[in-house]
């Protein structure tokens, strides 16, 4: 019995010796796991500092335009830039914004002080360059450019500036490729490009200039200036048709939504421009160069979507394509039936084809014949004169 009672009795060394073993035992432990997380903010302060020389390695690359496709989406204004913008914007590897006004070098808002309206541009960014005194003779008496050609330096820093605004943006995005809606502000902006980014690719997008007349005239009216920072003067007359308008006091047959100074500016405008476009753009840019047209986007959006996929190199899935598509639904950006008006609608007013059939009179189609039918007839719009 009293055997038993000893042998039940617990040997006291070995326990404290099996305590202090498994303090031990702790204790390391704890120790290696202070080293294994003393690495492990190591290697992700590492990890850190070589995401940021690989940012800033894709920033410098993509500072001086290395890798990086650049494109244009141009077109006379409503013509349907927005839309197309608003279509490849959606896509994954794709960012397109705008308008950057980046050209035209001789436009400048002269006014610009007494405009009020927000994100309003004072000048095309190749204007404010060509233009700024201090630069031009900082270039002329530079020891670094002493004896070179001015304009040279000046459309090299044009380039650069450009590679920056686009690039930078680009590079927060995780898309791999740029481009900047541009519409026309002047004959002569596809020069400057072709000249200032000649590897760039073009999609002009062209819509039935009698349709861009009428959106043209709403647009208008919905910026005269004075009125929610409108920056347009409008005459007398064309604010009492306006006015006429909207009350449906016109005459579909008889009274015109313009007057035929504004009808005459606008279907020359759309006639010089759009012409010089269609002549210079594939002796300019080549297989760089693609034209668009707006009643196709309308009656074919899968198909011409994926096809200028397609010409910038982007992925052009159906799945992809379908997503571009509907992001840019008339419906889902207006809230309203397509073709339904809206005169208080800046953007995306009915986005329909044939709109001008509607509104002209026939002294408005005798206009729009005199100064820009030959055009009509060349783009397929009409086949003769007789409409």
């Amino acid at each position: 019995m009293a055997g038993t009672i000893r042998g039940e009795v617990p040997n006291i060394e070995d326990s404290e010796g099996n305590l202090l073993a498994q303090a031990e035992k702790l204790t390391r432990m704890r120790s290696r796991i202070k080293s294994l997380r003393g690495r492990l903010q190591n290697k992700n302060r590492e990890v850190a500092k070589l995401r940021e020389k690989l940012a800033q390695a894709r920033s410098s690359r993509s500072y001086r335009g290395e890798e990086t496709p650049v494109f244009f989406v141009v077109g006379r204004g409503r013509s349907g830039t927005t839309w197309l913008q608003t279509i490849l914007n959606a896509h994954p590897e794709i960012l397109c914004s705008g308008e950057g006004y980046f050209f035209g070098r001789d436009f400048r808002r002269e006014n610009f002080k007494e405009l009020s309206r927000p994100g309003l541009l004072p000048s095309s960014l190749y204007n404010a360059i060509v233009g700024s005194e201090y630069l031009r003779l900082w270039v002329e008496r530079s020891p670094w450019t002493r004896g070179d050609d001015v304009e040279e330096h000046l459309d090299k820093l044009m380039r650069l500036a450009v590679d920056r605004f686009l690039t930078e943006r680009l590079a927060k995005t995780g898309k791999r490729m740029v481009g900047d809606r541009t519409p026309f502000v002047s004959p002569e902006e596809l020069e400057e490009i072709a000249r200032i980014y000649p590897e760039a690719k073009i999609i002009h997008i062209i819509r039935d200039g009698r349709d861009v007349a009428v959106s043209s005239v709403h647009w208008l009216w919905n910026h005269v200036k004075g009125e929610q920072g409108g920056i347009y003067n409008l005459a007398p007359e064309e604010l009492e048709r306006r006015e006429a308008y909207r009350k449906d006091l016109l005459s579909t047959s008889t009274d015109s939504i313009f007057t035929e100074n504004r009808l005459v500016t606008i279907a020359s405008d759309w006639s010089a421009k759009v012409s010089k476009t269609i002549e210079l753009g594939p002796t300019l840019f080549g297989d760089r160069y693609a034209e668009a047209r707006y009643e196709d986007l309308l009656e074919w959006p899968e198909v011409e979507v994926g096809r200028l996929l397609k010409f910038l190199g982007a992925e052009a899935s159906e799945e992809t394509v379908k997503r571009c598509v509907e992001a840019a639904d008339f419906e889902r950006l207006s809230k309203r039936k397509r073709g339904q008006k809206d005169y208080t609608r800046v953007r995306f007013r009915k986005g329909v084809a044939g709109d001008w059939k509607s509104v002209f009179t026939e002294n408005d189609k005798r206009i729009f014949k005199e100064e820009a039918g030959n055009l009509l007839i060349k783009l397929g719009y009409e086949k003769d004169l007789d409409w």
